[in-house]
C-alpha cells in the first residue's frame, strides 16, 4: 500500500506540472502576438496534444493506484485505447510536422516565409489531427471485435494493445499482424523523416562560422532530437514487434517515458530553453505588471 501511495504521489506531480507547462505554453503563444508563427502555433497544437494525452492515461492511472477494486469498464476501456491509439499517432505526425519546419527554417531560411504560409500551417496541423483519428480506428475495431471469456485481469496500468491481446481467447494472429504493419508505417516513416530532418539541420550548423552561434543551436536541437528518440524509441520497441509477448514488467516502465516522462520534459525542451518564447514571457509580464501599476 506504502508504494501505491509513493508512485500515487509522483504520478500526481508529474501530472500537475505537465498540465501546467503546456497550458502555460498555450496561454503565452496565444497572448503574445509575435508568437503568431507557423513553429509556435505548431507547439501550441504539440501542447494541446500532451494534455489530452496524457489525461487519456494518468487520471485513471491515479485512482486506481488508490482504489480497493481497480476496475475499468470495457467501453471505458475501448475508449481509452482508442484516444491513446489516436494521440499517439497524432503526435508521431506533429513532431515530423515540427522537425520540417524547423528544417525549413534553418536550412532554406530565404524561403521559409515563402513555404511555411499560414495556409500551409493549418493544413499541416489539421492534416496531422486528422489523419490520427482515421489511425486509430482500425486497431480499436479489431481489438473490440476480440472474446475476453476468462477472469479479465489486465496487467497494465491502461488499457494498451500488447495485455488486451494477451488476455483474448480469440485467435489474435491477423490483428496482431495488423497491428505491427499499421505500427511499423506510422512509427517508422514518422521517425526516419523527424531523424532526417534533424540531421540535415545539425549538417546545416556545422556550417555556421560562428562558435557561439553554433553552440546555442546545437544545444536546442540536440535537445529536442534526445525527447524525440525517447519517444519513438519506447514506442518502436513496443509497437513494431511481430509478437507481443513482452514481460509485463518491461512494457510497464517503458510505457512511463512516452505516457508520463517524455510529456513532462517537452515543456522545457520546448519553449522553456527558446530565447524568444523566454522574451514574450517577460513581455507579458510586464504588460501585466504596468496595467496593475497605472
Amino acid at each position: 500500500m506504502y508504494h501505491e501511495i509513493l508512485l500515487f504521489m509522483v504520478g500526481l506531480v508529474a501530472y500537475i506540472l505537465t498540465l501546467l507547462g503546456n497550458i502555460f505554453i498555450i496561454l503565452v503563444v496565444t497572448l503574445e502576438p509575435q508568437l503568431h508563427s507557423p513553429m509556435f502555433k505548431f507547439l501550441q497544437n504539440f501542447s494541446f496534444l500532451e494534455v489530452c494525452y496524457t489525461t487519456t492515461i494518468v487520471p485513471k492511472m491515479l485512482s486506481n493506484l488508490l482504489a480497493k477494486r481497480k476496475s475499468i469498464s470495457f467501453s471505458g476501456c475501448m475508449a481509452q485505447l482508442y484516444c491513446f491509439v489516436f494521440l499517439g499517432a497524432t503526435e508521431c505526425y506533429l513532431l515530423a510536422v515540427m522537425a520540417y519546419d524547423r528544417f525549413l527554417a534553418v536550412c532554406q531560411p530565404l524561403q521559409y516565409g515563402v513555404i511555411m504560409t499560414d495556409e500551409s500551417y493549418v493544413r499541416l496541423a489539421m492534416g496531422s489531427w486528422v489523419t490520427g483519428v482515421f489511425t486509430g480506428f482500425l486497431p480499436c475495431l479489431m481489438i473490440s471485435r476480440l472474446h475476453f471469456c476468462s477472469y479479465n485481469l489486465i496487467d497494465h496500468f491502461f488499457c494498451d494493445i500488447s495485455p488486451l491481446l494477451k488476455l483474448s481467447c480469440s485467435d489474435t494472429t491477423v490483428t496482431e499482424a495488423v497491428v505491427f504493419m499499421l505500427s511499423l508505417l506510422v512509427l517508422s516513416s514518422c521517425f526516419l523523416l523527424t531523424l532526417l530532418s534533424y540531421l540535415l539541420i545539425i549538417h546545416t550548423i556545422l556550417k555556421i562560422p560562428s562558435a557561439s552561434g553554433k553552440r546555442v543551436t546545437f544545444s536546442t536541437c540536440s535537445s529536442h532530437l534526445l525527447v524525440v528518440t525517447i519517444y519513438y524509441g519506447a514506442m518502436i520497441f513496443l509497437y513494431v514487434r511481430p509478437t507481443y509477448n513482452l514481460s509485463s514488467e518491461l512494457n510497464k516502465a517503458v510505457s512511463v517515458l512516452y505516457t508520463v516522462v517524455t510529456p513532462l520534459l517537452n515543456p522545457v525542451i520546448y519553449s522553456l530553453r527558446n530565447k524568444a518564447f523566454k522574451k514574450a514571457v517577460k513581455k507579458i509580464v510586464f504588460r501585466h505588471h504596468r496595467l496593475h501599476s497605472l
